[in-house]
């Protein structure tokens, strides 16, 4: 996919999130996910914390500059609202990116196409890891899918990929979004 589609495809797959989220009843945030060691509202600070340090790395700054300041609880008393003010303002910052830019990462300097492929992975990946582990229904964007599949299929291995995703299931399904839960190490349709 190019990466003006890439681009396109992350207010989509931001909003099936958001559904996701906002289905979720409050003693399930402390739930266990599919995401191995995290509760479901682990799983929710990663992708708030993500969301926030967005605009800081598409304006062109070190992870020095950023510093810690989104380590620790992003949830807060009100997880839904908390995403949805980390969604708005990633959202406006990727509508203003240079599509040619670079942007500083904990893997170093990498296109900003690459940092929007992995976004993208982790909104559809993780958004089902949360409705999976609170027991809510998903409804992911196809083309999302089929974007990260296309992305991770060459990175994966049999070790999987490490500090990222584990070593990949076992999936026969045609599922798509199956078929990529599996390439990212999760057992597809379980629950907690």
């Amino acid at each position: 996919m190019s990466s003006s589609t890439t681009i396109a495809l992350l207010p989509e797959a931001a909003r099936a999130m958001s559904e996701v989220l906002s289905q979720v009843p409050g003693p399930s945030w402390y739930d266990p996910s599919p995401c191995h060691g995290w509760r479901v509202g682990d799983v929710a600070n990663h992708v708030v914390a993500e969301h926030l340090w967005a605009p800081h790395l598409l304006r062109g700054e070190t992870l020095d500059q950023v510093g810690d300041r989104y380590a620790g609880d992003m949830l807060g008393a009100d997880p839904v609202a908390s995403w949805r003010r980390a969604m708005t303002m990633s959202l406006m910052a990727w509508a203003q990116v240079d599509h040619d830019a670079r942007v500083h990462t904990g893997q170093g300097l990498i296109d900003v196409v690459e940092y929007a492929h992995q976004m993208l992975l982790d909104l559809v990946v993780h958004a089902w890891d949360i409705a999976a582990g609170a027991g809510v229904s998903y409804a992911p964007v196809e083309n999302a899918i089929e974007d990260a599949i296309a992305y991770e299929k060459p990175r994966v291995s049999a070790q999987g990929i490490p500090g990222v995703f584990g070593p990949p299931s076992t999936y026969a399904g045609e599922n798509r979004l199956g078929v990529l839960l599996a390439m990212t190490g999760r057992t597809p349709f379980r629950r907690g």
